[in-house]
């Protein structure tokens, strides 16, 4: 374990002192936390959590180590990393790292041995806030003069940072032929396409209808990602050319850019939704689906037009979770029916895009 010293500091000037964690150094990012046991991984890696600090509440992380599977893109998307203790000695056949050496050999800097549970618990009072976590900066004044500069996630497009630079083809093989709009877009989201006898390109955030039109699809996908969704005017104004030309699918970010080329609008919630066992009500099926989320903006319900209906609402705040537009043969939902970690009670819904390429 590594015993030199670190320190996090928070906007609103709380300050968590342990030890450093992974590479040694400097972040400053968005503080967040996720209620998860396990599926670390799948959330470093995740592109929807770029420019954050994730925090994870169960008090070890690291048991089952780290593999070459479970990965939803190429390379750790967080910014930093905070944990209660790490798990020196990893246990699972798959292993072929612990997670504090993958997090030094990515270079990304973590603090652990602090109150996990103070943190989130202060992060629930007070909200998300930007935070900067050091090994080498231990003066609050010149740690507060740098977290100053640090943008808000308000009116941050995010989307361009992650998102691919050129299109690009994740199978060829399958029947329906898949125009996947990449703002973050996670492996397993691909995965599940695929195996749902898609064939897909996958291309840049900022394609124009034109670019999605000519390829030819027979579905549109919209992909999670990060950052607040109003500030990504050009995938707003693409989907809205797009509407009613194919049959449209949105998961996450997605989500929220469909609403808001349908004319609705979006919210920053105060500490977002973020872990792997939230409860979401089917409104039409009047039954509970058990999900995994990841996002701090949500769709404002009382926003919607009135050709848009809600199908989904989350238990626990009663925010939006999923969208409908019959008119324009589209839907989507805020949560991450492809899990990665998580449950699989929403997977049901990549069989709904078939069915609606299918003309069902």
């Amino acid at each position: 374990m590594n015993k030199s010293k670190a320190i996090l500091l928070l906007d609103d000037g709380r300050v968590f002192k342990g030890n450093s964690f992974g590479h040694n150094g400097e972040t400053i990012g968005e503080v967040c936390f996720n209620t998860g046991m396990s599926g670390y991984q799948e959330i470093l890696t995740d592109p929807s959590y770029c420019k954050q600090i994730v925090t994870m509440t169960a008090p070890h992380i690291g048991n089952y180590g780290v593999n070459n599977e479970d990965v939803e893109s190429k390379k750790i998307q967080v910014s930093g990393f905070i944990i209660k203790e790490e798990t020196l000695v990893p246990s699972n056949w798959r292993a072929t790292t612990s997670i504090g050496e993958y997090l030094r050999q990515n270079k990304i800097v973590g603090i652990q041995a602090i109150d996990t549970r103070a943190l989130t618990r202060h992060i629930r009072d007070q909200g998300a806030m930007n935070g900067i976590i050091s090994t080498e900066d231990f003066n609050i004044k010149s740690l507060s003069k740098k977290l100053k500069k640090a943008p808000s996630m308000n009116g941050l497009d995010l989307a361009k940072v992650v998102s691919t630079k050129r299109r690009y083809v994740w199978s060829k093989k399958g029947k329906y032929r898949i125009a996947a709009i990449d703002y973050g877009i996670k492996h397993n989201i691909l995965n599940l396409l695929e195996k749902n006898d898609c064939n897909i390109t996958v291309f840049p955030c900022t394609t124009n209808a034109k670019k999605i039109m000519e390829f030819k699809p027979d579905g549109i996908f919209l992909s999670n990602g990060p950052g607040d969704p109003a500030a990504v005017s050009y995938g707003i104004q693409t989907v809205k050319e797009l509407l009613g030309r194919k049959p449209i699918f949105g998961i996450c970010l997605g989500h929220q850019i469909l609403a808001l080329a349908l004319g609705a609008k979006t919210f920053k919630l105060k500490f977002g939704h973020r872990g792997i066992n939230h409860p979401v009500k089917n409104i039409k099926l009047n039954n509970v689906e058990i999900t995994s989320q990841n996002h701090g903006f949500a769709v404002d319900l009382n926003s919607l037009p009135n050709n848009v209906v809600s199908t989904h609402i989350n238990l626990n705040d009663e925010t939006s979770e999923g969208i409908e537009c019959a008119e324009h043969n589209a839907f989507s939902v805020q949560y991450h029916p492809e899990s990665s970690p998580g449950p699989h009670d929403s997977r049901y819904l990549f069989e709904k895009f078939i069915d609606m390429m299918k003309g069902k």
